[in-house]
């Protein structure tokens, strides 16, 4: 199927996660205060690679593995106005940036007592097992956890290819301030 830029009924009725996750992310890049950063957003390492192969490479930042400071930057963008893409291509990555998500990205409104906001939108996955299972340092899912752990950002699971341009227009538009994790299957890229 063409690319095209609208949501026409023949996009929504063939449907595949992948080209939705595709869609969402050149969607989000049309607005001006979002930049995409993390692993393999400028160069190709994961499947999330290929979502954003037709976003700006000048919106991409390509950062070296360290979660805990990508989080961080993360952080200070969203308090700076843009509004971060940031991709942790599982959840087992997203584990090491606990202590900036938590503590910190969850906290700047009860911190400041309501006076900022710090929106980010937080792109994370439950790895693929198939064809080849990289074993359980690579497929946990967090996602009950996390949330439970977070008051002020929203947790959203995209289990159909229906949930995913929704979910990431949500994390987008949203005017409550709060940040959104966005929560993919790795083996729905080629399943559904």
């Amino acid at each position: 199927m063409a690319a095209c830029r609208c949501r026409s009924a023949c996009t929504i009725l063939n449907m595949k996660y992948f080209d939705e996750l595709k869609w969402a992310m050149e969607f989000l890049a049309q607005d001006t205060r979002t930049v995409f950063l993390g692993q393999a957003v400028a160069c190709a390492g994961t499947a999330m690679s290929n979502t954003l192969r037709d976003v700006d490479p000048d919106r991409r930042i390509e950062l070296p593995v360290n979660e805990e400071m990508q989080m961080g930057m993360t952080n200070g963008m969203a308090l700076s106005g843009l509004i971060p893409v940031s991709v942790f291509p599982r959840w087992n990555f997203l584990l090491l940036a606990m202590n900036q998500l938590v503590n910190h990205l969850d906290k700047i409104p009860v911190i400041s007592r309501g006076r900022c906001a710090a929106r980010a939108i937080i792109r994370t996955g439950i790895g693929s097992e198939r064809p080849l299972n990289p074993q359980c340092q690579h497929v946990g899912d967090f996602t009950e956890v996390v949330d439970a752990m977070c008051r002020n950002i929203e947790v959203i699971r995209l289990e159909e290819p229906e949930d995913v341009f929704p979910g990431y227009k949500k994390a987008l538009e949203r005017d409550d301030g709060k940040s959104t994790i966005l929560v993919e299957y790795g083996d729905y890229y080629n399943e559904k």
